[in-house]
């Protein structure tokens, strides 16, 4: 096949990334499906994988997940956080990030952050600390826990049997590799972050909007109103469900074995989390119906529907272009494995999804001779789409700031959370690579 003709689908491949991306929602998923049609139908190129495991996972995930919102578990552990930030208030530049990023570890998703951010940024406020400097690591740590979560889209992508689960790798080693190196990155970026800007009463975009009368400063963070009893079942469920995850990927003994082998933990995670879920419709009383609303399920499924679309166009191209690109670019990510973090960063900007980054890319990294353990170590970068501050919680984020620290700059990209997100990029992946060197 000729150059032409595959810049030429590179090309379409990339503009329905970009106008998925744009449109924003399930639109990433649905152009990646017109993607995978244009492919096939129109240049006859042969379907790719579709990435069936990692989208029943997240199905299984964000079921467990609503029916914990819909119980009032996420408002209950909200309240547990707001709790804890208001007995250390002047430590908030550091255990901010900390919170949002273990929400995201136990729930597999960063929009749990939502409910955390406005009470990170008036906490702050109180304490005459500039918000922007909690509230941009905070929202980059949310991210990160994806990267480490037992539960997570992205978790589940880099361990399904086509990419690191048939190399020998399970959740025990993500999460020996992820969670230490994202817990100094977080430390690291939020002391760097906490000299940032200048000193809260000295910021003349908050000095202005007090003496405008913008800011009521009596208000205080509250706690949100929930069926504690009810709640706190819900809860335990589904840290319940996360252990029996975390233990069946620790101990596969655990597992029922068929064939001589034990069941694998794609299959384990999925009818765990549905199990969980019912679990907490019954101790919870929760309503399956108010849990299908949820903005918890809403975002899952987002994700699943631009995984199914994303991944499989871009499986489709490499896989009609195996060799062409082989060729091309094997010898060097093999021989500097590191670069293969700029792809997937440059992806995840495109993709805003982590998992939907790592299913399209790394069984290419593999392809290209990247080596599992390298792959492992890369594992942050999916989390680049902080780039461009269109992401949700980013938005979010800059609107719970009612100083007006946390920002856009003038040039789009100079914003509040680049800082934040490069510093939890590269000291993620540094000490990622030294643990590697030293357990492996």
């Amino acid at each position: 096949m000729s150059t032409m003709l595959l810049i030429l689908q590179l090309l379409i491949v990339l503009s329905l990334i970009l106008i998925g991306a744009r449109k924003g929602g399930i639109a990433l998923g649905i152009y990646g499906m017109v993607g995978v049609f244009i492919l096939v139908f129109v240049f006859g190129l042969e379907p790719g994988t579709i990435p069936v495991d990692v989208m029943l996972i997240i199905v299984s995930v964000i079921t467990a997940s609503a029916t914990l919102q819909a119980a009032g578990g996420l408002d209950y552990m909200v309240n547990v956080a707001v709790r804890f930030l208001k007995r250390h208030p002047n430590r908030i530049t550091f255990l901010g990030p900390m919170v949002t990023w273990f929400f995201c570890i136990v729930a597999g998703t960063a929009h749990t952050s939502y409910a955390l951010l406005p009470i990170i940024s008036e906490i702050a406020r109180r304490e005459k600390v500039r918000p922007e400097r909690p509230l941009s690591v905070a929202t980059i740590s949310a991210s990160m826990g994806c990267t480490g979560s037992p539960v997570s889209a992205a978790t589940a992508a880099i361990l399904s049997q086509d990419i690191l689960g048939s190399r020998g790798f399970g959740l025990q080693d993500v999460m020996m590799v992820t969670i230490p190196a994202s817990i100094i990155a977080i430390l690291v970026a939020s002391l760097v972050q906490n000299y940032v800007g200048k000193p809260l009463e000295k910021d003349p975009e908050y000095l202005r909007r007090l003496s405008e009368g913008l800011l009521d400063e009596t208000e205080t963070a509250e706690e949100t109103k929930t069926d504690l009893p009810h709640a706190r079942r819900a809860v335990l469920a589904f840290l319940f469900g996360v252990l029996l995850v975390v233990l069946f990927a620790l101990f596969p003994a655990l597992r029922p074995t068929f064939d001589g082998e034990s069941l694998n933990m794609t299959t384990t995670i999925e009818m765990v989390m549905m199990s969980t879920a019912a679990l907490i419709l019954l101790v919870g009383k929760a309503d399956v119906g108010v849990a299908a609303k949820s903005n918890v399920f809403a975002s899952g499924m987002n994700a699943m529907v631009a995984i199914f679309g994303v991944a499989w166009m871009g499986s489709t191209f490499f896989l009609g272009h195996h060799d062409a690109i082989l060729g091309s670019v094997e010898g060097m990510f093999a021989t500097y494995p590191l670069l293969f973090a700029i792809p997937l960063f440059v992806f995840s900007i495109m993709l805003f999804s982590q998992a939907a980054t790592a299913r399209t890319l790394y069984p290419v990294g593999l392809a290209l001779g990247v080596s599992p353990l390298m792959l492992l170590v890369l594992f942050p970068a999916v989390n680049g789409y902080f780039f461009l501050p269109n992401y949700p919680t980013e938005v979010a984020a800059i609107g719970f700031d009612r100083t007006g620290t946390t920002r856009i700059g003038r040039y789009v990209v100079n914003h509040s959370f680049q800082l934040a997100g490069f510093i939890t990029t590269f000291v993620s992946i540094a000490v990622g690579y030294l643990i590697v060197l030293l357990l492996y």
